[in-house]
């Protein structure tokens, strides 16, 4: 053996790389679960903080919208500043921000406790995704380290109900947040030992006007989206629509000009990379928004216990792990385009079996239905990280991965938002029975939470009457939703069957 072959293999199979993958695994979990903890936790929040309908979906989604704004910032920042370090100390961020979660006191300082955490929440998951370019240089090797994260990524937005269900059985409900110090301080302390730096060595400067752009462009089309999806096309929300798309459309030409740009817009020139990007986004749209909506399905329609309806949903974690160990293996033996087209399709069957959940479904068919939706996400989303990544040099890993995690949080973002603006949009027009104060009305409009407090306070025969009509109205506007998200997905699964012609996962040695 020669002595480029000796440091070609040494380089391949550095030490450490699989501890050092599960404390990245583990910080990509964490931010996956508390994207959709606090669906189980919606319930017992409503009635401790009673946030209004508008005020609820803010707090189910802000996390994710500003995780979605801030994710190509952090990713470029940690190609310059270091991985590893913007990874621990956003974990130190992370750690601190859920305590101001657990024992936020109103609506609004849980608004900005949620969008504070999204901060700290950009500085972990590029990061992770970017240092296993970074570890494992042997496509076969990275695919399967993809794998892992992948389906720790998926399997989150599935564990986070079991995980809060547990803890909401025995616990208050900002025990869903506390849970995060633990995990933290071991993510730190073994970190700090195993994880090795890695930077671009030329990166620039880091351009602040960009950050600025980026972050008001992505938040301000999201809030305008929520907004005409709710209330229709108003002025508040046109004008957010406007911001936003100029923001994004001036982000976009200044990249152009940059010698050192946050994010390297001309890899949208690629279709496979424009492909994934897109299968990215759709598969989480309709996962996250199918798990956060099914929750409260599950226990203010069904009265479930939050444990009882974590359990039902854990089988689309079981699935996304599968898939996503399996991802690679598949997509080379078939193909990638097969492997994220089959993937969209089984998350849009899942969605569309939305349709036919009443009050009496029992949990197997729950489970089937799930089970199919997380084996579709791993597989899909596992497979187009793993084209993002592998599509560019590992000095720019760090703004790629971002691009591939600006897809997952903007997609779990718009999956709140997009469909429980659907949701909502039809609840809010069920019918009140007659003789019910308009203020108890008003209270049991804003959402199903508000409706099981209000009728507290009515007659045992008025009561049933209007809870009932209210859990109906969730359950038509969750089937509407089901169906949207279907077909969106089963058109997403053509279209990526067109994009992804011809791409390939690596093979073989990848010489440093």
């Amino acid at each position: 053996m020669n002595g480029t072959d000796q440091l070609t293999k040494e380089t391949v199979r550095a030490p450490g790389r699989w501890i050092a993958l599960a404390v990245l695994v583990l910080a990509v979990l964490l931010v996956a679960v508390d994207a959709t903890v606090l669906g189980l936790a919606t319930p017992f929040l409503s009635e401790d903080l009673k946030p209004s309908g508008t005020e609820l979906l803010w707090i189910g989604d802000v996390y994710s919208f500003i995780i979605a704004g801030l994710l190509i910032s952090m990713g470029s920042l940690g190609d310059r500043i270091g991985r590893k370090k913007l990874l621990l100390t956003g974990a130190v961020a992370f750690g601190a921000v859920s305590v101001l979660n657990a024992y936020a006191t109103s609506p609004e300082m849980m608004i900005v406790a949620r969008a504070l955490l999204g901060v700290a929440g950009a500085t972990l998951m590029p990061s992770t995704l970017a240092l296993i370019r970074n570890l494992f240089h042997d496509p076969k090797e990275r695919s399967i380290a993809v794998g892992i994260w992948g389906a720790a990524a998926s399997a989150g937005a599935a564990v986070g109900p079991v995980v809060g269900g547990f803890l909401l059985e025995h616990f208050w409900w900002g025990s869903v947040f506390l849970i995060n110090l633990p995990v933290m301080a071991v993510l730190v302390v073994v970190g700090i030992k195993l994880l090795p730096e890695s930077r671009n060595p030329n990166p620039g400067p880091w351009d602040l006007l960009s950050v600025a752009l980026s972050l008001v462009g992505m938040v301000a089309i999201v809030y305008a989206i929520k907004e005409m999806a709710v209330h229709g096309i108003g002025t508040l929300s046109a004008a957010a629509a406007v911001v936003g798309i100029g923001a994004l459309y001036w982000f976009v030409r200044r990249q152009l000009t940059l010698e050192s740009p946050l994010l390297n817009v001309r890899l949208f020139h690629n279709r496979g990379f424009s492909g994934a990007v897109l299968a990215d986004l759709l598969t989480i749209l309709g996962l996250s928004g199918l798990v956060f909506f099914l929750s409260q399905f599950l226990q203010l329609v069904q009265g479930r216990s939050p444990l009882e309806a974590g359990l039902i949903e854990l089988p689309a974690a079981v699935g996304a792990v599968m898939a996503g160990l399996l991802a690679g293996y598949l997509a080379r033996r078939a193909s990638v385009r097969s492997a994220v087209s089959g993937g969209l399709t089984a998350v849009g069957l899942a969605l569309a079996s939305c349709t036919l959940l009443t009050a009496e479904t029992g949990p197997l068919s729950m489970g089937l239905a799930l089970f199919l939706g997380g084996l579709g996400a791993g597989l899909a989303f596992t497979v187009t990280a793993d084209v993002i990544l592998s599509s560019v040099p590992k000095e720019q890993a760090g703004a790629a991965s971002a691009v591939s995690e600006t897809a997952y949080e903007l997609g779990a973002a718009l999956g709140i938002a997009l469909l429980g603006s659907i949701v909502t949009g039809v609840y809010r027009g069920f019918t009140v029975p007659e003789g019910v104060p308009s203020g108890v009305a008003d209270a049991a409009r804003d959402s199903l939470g508000g409706a099981a407090q209000a009728v507290e306070t009515l007659p045992d025969e008025q009561s049933a009457a209007l809870l009932a009509s209210a859990q109906n109205a969730f359950a038509d506007g969750f089937h509407v939703a089901g169906a949207v998200g279907s077909v969106v997905l089963l058109i997403t699964a053509v279209a990526a069957w067109f994009l992804l012609k011809g791409q390939r996962l690596e093979d073989g040695v990848e010489h440093p």
